[in-house]
């Protein structure tokens, strides 16, 4: 098993929104990055588990846990004109942007922030969250980085 942190606005979709689906299931969709894209297709499995990073709000950070639930596929975003995600360019012969789908796990009772990372940056050495220039909105983490940031949720 592999771990992840996945951002997202919470404007946008939330750690609730995620909750509240059927099934507690969700495509997540939108990633417009191809470096992304890779991860998905060749690293990201079923069974892996991810942290959802809530991102760009007053208070940034780790609010929950999800599990990945499918492998990768074509983000159906991309060939909807009417959606925020479209991309002209990517036709369904040749798809640009994949997806995987990911399953509510549980929120954490105590939200880990950005900020509370930063202060414990020098146990989370490498978490590429706390990189210098880091903008990836899915990142690998490290399994010994996984278990510090549950011990500073309380889990």
């Amino acid at each position: 098993m592999a771990y992840w942190l996945m951002k997202s606005e919470p404007d946008c979709f939330s750690i609730d929104d995620l909750a509240r689906r059927p099934k507690k299931t969700s495509g997540w969709d939108g990633v417009r990055n191809y470096q992304v894209r890779n991860m998905f297709r060749d690293q990201m499995k079923a069974g892996d588990k991810a942290f959802f990073y809530h991102s760009s709000c007053a208070e940034p950070g780790v609010v929950g846990i999800m599990r990945i639930v499918s492998g990768a596929y074509p983000d159906p975003t991309q060939f909807d004109p009417a959606a925020d995600h479209y991309d002209p360019k990517s036709t369904r012969e040749n798809p640009r942007w994949l997806q995987v789908d990911v399953q509510f796990e549980k929120k954490l009772t105590k939200p880990v922030t950005l900020a509370t990372l930063r202060a414990h940056a020098a146990k989370l050495k490498g978490m590429l969250l706390l990189a210098p220039g880091s903008r990836l909105s899915v990142t690998p983490v490290r399994p010994e980085h996984w278990d510090y940031v549950l011990d500073l949720a309380g889990e």
